[in-house]
């Protein structure tokens, strides 16, 4: 059939047909894939659950070297909030290029790189812009991250830094200190010294044992009491760092209340409170920035990933109280990307104009409608959270339990729905604790009508899944 996607105004031809992946796909289908087997590192991660060769994509839709269509739930991890070949992103790309624009500029300025900072301090709430500094990084989110640890340490001269379980703040040594997977860190020495970790408001999986304002309340209580206690072991902190919405970590958003509270604590010590928007901002969660439903204002903010319309872009955007570090004291080759700006600029430009928020939180809410209606019809959907287009569902064995009561989560099953799913013509990734929860990070540009199917192709790959575990 073909699909019109409204927003964009394109057509494309959607043919819905079974894949019929084998386990053996990516060995034995195309010498691409063949060749990405033998010659890739074996740290390559998405190609074992998505062996796909891709030839091309346009809006949520991308097509296989064998011409089937798929929609794209992952978007680069959250990177194309407009979808893929956006005309717009392609029309400022295009017109930085014929511009002949130096591509490469180190930190100096342009035309482009003005308009891009003058197009996100638009964005930020007025009483952040107001005194805000930016930084350019690397093009990895991580390494801002990295700077906002640097520069918090060298405005405090203090050196803790508090982190929380559950966080994804990236993969370099520094930011993996700062994150609660163990698996990358087994066999590395060196990380951050210094990070003492916090429970983080999970309220399926309350450590704590609790729930709803109880489980908030606590959470609040053990970290004012640390703060205080002078036996605590535990330093001044340099900083604070958390994720509005966890992603990685399995899509857990901080309840508003909990972040007005840690706005407070950390106020209240002069802890500089650093906000790692990386993938939850730029509109992803129904807001611009997913602080915003909380009312609280950070004194560091990490983006990255939609802010480069596609593209490798970072920066950091910090109070001017503490722009202490000196020249040079956080600089990369490629914080210049003129084509990142000009792409990022032309997405920020758009999300704002066309008031695309207001886009997501109907569709998020009709997807999430669906989520739950899956919920109640399959016993092994355990829960199901997240704010606008950034949605979970955790799979559990129903009839296993961990050391709290809940059920435990399954990420056997997880992996199963993943697949049926991708062999329907859906892509989806996993996350959380044991790679048991299905994230959904569409475009922000998704319809109603491919939402509808996102939750027929899921109902299907639900019905297939419970066909293989009787």
């Amino acid at each position: 059939m073909s699909v019109i996607n409204p927003t964009t105004n394109t057509k494309i031809d959607f043919q819905r047909r079974h894949t019929g992946l084998s386990e053996s796909y990516c060995l034995d289908t195309t010498p691409v894939l063949q060749r990405q087997m033998a010659q890739e590192s074996n740290a390559r991660s998405y190609p074992r659950r998505i062996p796909l060769e891709l030839k091309r994509a346009r809006g949520v839709y991308v097509e296989d070297s064998r011409g089937q269509v798929y929609i794209d739930c992952l978007a680069g991890a959250g990177t194309l909030a407009l979808g893929h070949n956006h005309p717009v992103v392609i029309e400022a790309i295009q017109r930085a290029l014929s511009s002949e624009v130096p591509l490469h500029t180190l930190d100096l300025s342009t035309p482009i790189k003005d308009a891009f900072v003058q197009t996100l301090f638009d964005l930020l709430p007025g009483d952040f812009a107001r005194n805000a500094r930016i930084q350019f990084c690397g093009p990895s989110g991580a390494d801002a991250v990295e700077a906002a640890i640097k520069l918090s340490r060298t405005a405090t001269g203090q050196q803790t830094v508090l982190a929380f379980h559950g966080a994804y703040h990236g993969m370099t040594l520094g930011t993996l200190s700062l994150s609660g997977n163990l698996g990358p860190k087994k066999s590395l020495g060196g990380l951050l010294a210094g990070v003492q970790f916090l429970p983080y408001p999970y309220g399926y999986r309350c450590p704590f044992g609790l729930s709803g304002e109880q489980s908030i309340d606590a959470s609040l209580h053990y970290i004012r009491h640390m703060l205080s206690d002078p036996e605590s072991g535990i330093t001044q902190p340099a900083a604070m760092i958390l994720e509005t919405v966890q992603g990685e970590g399995g899509v857990i958003p901080a309840p508003d209340r909990w972040l007005q509270g840690l706005r407070s604590i950390t106020k209240e010590h002069g802890i500089p409170l650093i906000l790692d928007e990386i993938q939850c901002g730029i509109g992803r969660t129904g807001d611009i920035f997913a602080f915003e439903s909380s009312g609280i204002t950070p004194d560091v903010l990490t983006l990255s990933k939609a802010i480069g319309g596609g593209l490798p872009l970072s920066v950091v955007v910090y109070q001017g109280e503490l722009d202490q570090w000196q020249p040079g004291a956080h600089a990369g080759t490629f914080r210049g990307n003129q084509l990142a700006m000009a792409a990022g600029n032309a997405t920020l430009r758009f999300i704002q104009q066309e008031q695309l928020t207001n886009h997501v939180r109907s569709v998020g809410s009709q997807l999430h409608r669906s989520l739950l209606g899956l919920q109640a019809e399959f016993d092994w959907i355990g829960d199901v959270r997240g704010r606008g287009l950034m949605l979970g569902m955790e799979i559990v064995n129903p009839t296993s339990f961990d050391s709290l009561g809940r059920p435990a989560a399954d990420g056997d099953r997880a992996r199963k729905l993943q697949r049926a799913c991708l062999e329907r013509g859906l892509i989806v990734e996993l996350g959380g604790r044991h790679g048991a929860t299905v994230r959904f990070l569409p475009p922000l540009i998704i319809s109603e009508a491919e939402v509808e199917h996102v939750g027929q192709i899921l109902y299907e790959a639900a019905q297939a899944v419970n066909g293989l575990s009787n």
